[in-house]
């Protein structure tokens, strides 16, 4: 290849390649071609910009007189030779010559440019696609691998983890196919793009793109907790007062939100307010429940949460789901309990200072490791007491006697109740036998009968 001035400029116009890139490539390759042909010696190449060639040059030092020919050469030949101005002690570089040098040098122009176009045309995608991470994707179901989706997106494929995927979606090839872009990874055979439509973040992109007041910043979505493909939700605030987060979201006659749950194939949406107060934004997070009161534990970022009777089921919802999916917006743990069971732990609470030795703060750190009745006590290892509440062993061994003796006492005071209790009740008379029965009412019958007449 006589001149590769040209078929650089070419490449470098056309794929984008930064021509010292390329040049760079080119005398790295053609270096280590050279020590193929000529043995491990100190060979370097260089790339002539006015000949447009690749010169190949061995460095050897001047010296007076030659005692290794491979790397030395003498002051007289150096001068004579290549440089009449060089001095003893030099790194000189020798122009070299090798058999099919020609050839090799077409070879390795022709791979060292497909291999930087390649490079180039990966960076490019990478570059594409590193900006666009947390966006939506279209693309086209192009095959499976191991329960896998790949996605044609044009220019690159992208993968769908059956990991991302929605349990209950199937897809065909040739389905046009929409998800987040989940991450943009570097890999040796080029970018690995990874989709997902099972993310929160989908949701929220899906609502962005229906919603104008979201892509404008007048509501802003706080949060998004889902179970794919069954239920989701998703916690709004407002900018502006006059607007209403939840109804702005769902639209005119539910369009909006009709529009989100046809994309996620039918997952319910619940749409709730944001509130900064930990208590009102799980009374809304577990809506439609109505709630009693919440008792709030910051420190643990805990709640106890009261509801009627007839509200438990729809608190906790199907399988736990409701509860599960309003924890997991809030960032905060849950228990629900029932109005009747809040009394019950209150009055537990009142047992337990009554021991001696027992005060609030230690009843609230018993709470922190379930601990909440007289009989729990008395049950919980002396080391884990120790640890809870930050005493010595004694001092456990006789709070926790404590409560055994008092637990036992009001068992055996309940049960006594319930012995005087049944004594007390009057004997019902026990019923008669239908001979008696008849014989009774024969007698009756016969003292009701008036006198004959004669």
């Amino acid at each position: 290849m006589k001149d590769l001035n040209r078929v650089i400029d070419q490449v470098v116009r056309e794929k984008g390649i930064d021509r010292e890139v390329l040049i760079d490539a080119l005398e790295q390759a053609m270096a280590t071609a050279a020590r193929r042909q000529l043995g491990n010696r100190n060979i370097e190449a260089q790339f002539n910009e006015e000949t447009g060639q690749v010169e190949i040059l061995e460095y050897m030092t001047v010296v007076e007189d030659v005692e290794d020919s491979y790397t030395q050469i003498s002051l007289q030949e150096a001068r004579e030779k290549y440089d009449p101005e060089c001095e003893v002690g030099d790194e000189l570089g020798i122009p070299l010559e090798f058999r099919d040098m020609g050839r090799i040098t077409a070879q390795v122009a022709k791979q060292v440019i497909i291999q930087k176009v390649r490079e180039a045309e990966r960076e490019l995608i990478y570059n594409e696609f590193i900006d666009r991470r947390g966006e939506i994707i279209n693309g086209i179901v192009q095959r499976f691998e191991r329960g896998d989706i790949i996605v044609n997106l044009g220019r690159t494929d992208a993968v769908l983890p059956h990991s991302e995927q929605i349990r209950s979606e199937n897809y065909r090839q040739g389905d046009r196919i929409r998800a987040l872009l989940l991450k943009v990874q570097k890999e040796s055979r080029g970018p690995q793009l990874v989709l997902s439509r099972t993310h929160p973040d989908f949701v929220k992109k899906l609502f962005e793109a229906e919603v104008p007041e979201i892509r404008e910043g007048i509501i802003e979505i706080k949060g998004c907790a889902r179970d794919p493909g069954e239920r989701a939700k998703l916690a709004v605030m407002s900018h502006d007062p006059d607007v209403d987060p939840v109804g702005a979201c769902v639209g005119v006659r539910g369009s909006r939100v009709r529009a989100v749950v046809q994309e996620l194939k039918g997952e319910r949406i619940d749409i709730v307010v944001w509130n900064e107060e930990p208590a009102l934004f799980a009374a809304n997070a577990l809506s439609p429940a109505q709630i009693s009161r919440v008792l709030v534990d910051e420190e643990r970022q805990t709640m106890t949460v009261i509801v009627p009777e007839d509200q438990l089921s729809l608190a906790i919802g199907r399988r736990g789901q409701n509860v599960k999916l309003a924890a997991k917006l809030m960032g905060w743990r849950l228990d629900i309990i029932t109005e009747q069971e809040a009394r019950r732990r209150e009055e537990e609470r009142g047992k337990m200072l009554q021991l001696p030795g027992m005060d609030p703060l230690k009843v609230a750190l018993l709470g922190r490791i379930d601990v909440h009745t007289q009989e729990d006590l008395s049950k919980v290892p002396i080391p884990k007491l120790c640890e809870a509440l930050g005493i010595e062993t004694e001092e456990a061994e006789l709070l926790r006697e404590a409560a055994r003796k008092a637990f036992e006492a009001e068992l055996i005071a309940a049960t006594s109740q319930e012995q005087e209790g049944a004594e007390a009740e009057p004997e019902e008379p026990q019923p008669e036998s239908p001979a008696e029965e008849a014989a009774a009412g024969t007698e009756e019958d016969a003292a009701e009968e008036p006198p004959a007449q004669e």
